[in-house]
């Protein structure tokens, strides 16, 4: 009966302990989950009413707690979360298996010629700005001159990256020039993320105590948090980059797939979407959404200004981003 749900369950977290490891890698796998893609506007729309009338203390007849967070994880792989407004469709976390097994199988298919691999480059980093542009901040929304700016560079150093590789791997074995899209997938989030949230850098981040206090700003912490990102979004493109290029390196030595070169690509584009389903969520889950670091990190008009107002806190709170 809904009389038996409890009105105190906190849905404004995750369902699981984001302090392990195995708490985060649930929650992932949930927001990642790429069949919510496929969630008609009807199914989003009912738990979007579900999760905001929950809230308000409002139960439709029948709602259990699966229920509940079923709605709330359908809610928040669709909805912006600062802004409540329904995002693009390939912007969506939920997307991003899909859509980079397609982009990134595709890079890895057609590196041999420039063209090939300047339109691949310009069409990831086209891909990359929608997540960023849909993804973006509340408390500190992405101006479009930033976006520009960002897309601009991140697709010039991606692009400079591999025609520069793929001229210095001409004369070593042809496997190590698979490896060239993936060089310049690192560079481009090297030089992306960082441009993308310059205005952190500048401004700092929220930081809070551990019970969601807010204490100040920090671009110490912006700083941590933009590596941590990097180091994921690298990450996750290691599996789907790195182990797809051995095993196509040896297949297409095969009888059949000389006799049939026209599965190459969509074999390529398997390999990478089956390592993705796993890569995307285990990477995002390699640092909790809500990272800490020590006062003492801090800049030091911000250290005083915490041990004086709160000299009992050690540690601060920040939320990383995606």
């Amino acid at each position: 009966m809904s009389g038996d749900l409890p009105l105190n369950i906190n849905i404004k977290e995750p369902r699981w302990d984001q302090g392990t490891f195995m708490g985060r890698a649930q929650h992932f796998f949930m927001v990642t989950d790429p069949r919510n893609v496929l969630l008609s506007s009807e199914v989003l729309e009912d738990a979007r009413v579900t999760v905001e009338n929950y809230r308000l203390g409002i139960m439709k007849p029948g709602l259990t707690e699966d229920q509940l967070w079923r709605a709330k994880y359908i809610y928040d792989s669709a909805f912006h979360p600062d802004t409540g407004e329904k995002m693009l469709l390939i912007g969506r976390m939920s997307a991003q298996v899909p859509m980079n097994m397609t982009i990134t199988g595709c890079m890895l298919t057609f590196y041999r010629t420039t063209p090939a691999v300047v339109f691949w480059q310009w069409v990831n980093q086209s891909f990359n700005a929608i997540v960023n542009y849909t993804n973006r901040s509340g408390d500190a929304p992405i101006t479009v001159n930033q976006l520009g700016a960002a897309y601009v560079s991140a697709t010039t150093g991606a692009v400079i990256t591999a025609l520069g590789l793929k001229a210095l791997t001409k004369s070593l074995p042809a496997i190590m020039g698979r490896f060239v899209p993936f060089a310049a997938v690192a560079a481009a989030n090297c030089i992306n993320i960082p441009f993308m949230r310059q205005r952190e850098l500048k401004c700092g981040i929220p930081v809070t105590d551990a019970e969601g206090n807010r204490l100040g700003e920090s671009s110490k912490a912006a700083q941590q948090a933009i590596v941590q990102v990097v180091v994921s979004r690298i990450g996750m493109a290691v599996p789907a980059m790195a182990i797809p290029p051995v095993i196509m390196n040896a297949l297409e030595k095969k009888a059949f797939m000389k006799r049939f070169p026209v599965l190459n690509a969509p074999v390529q584009v398997g390999l990478v979407g089956l390592c993705l389903v796993f890569a995307t969520p285990l990477c995002c889950a390699l640092f909790p959404q809500k990272s800490s670091m020590k006062v003492s990190s801090l800049e030091p008009e911000l250290q005083e200004r915490i041990r004086k107002n709160n000299p009992h806190i050690t540690s601060v709170y920040f939320n990383k981003g995606l």
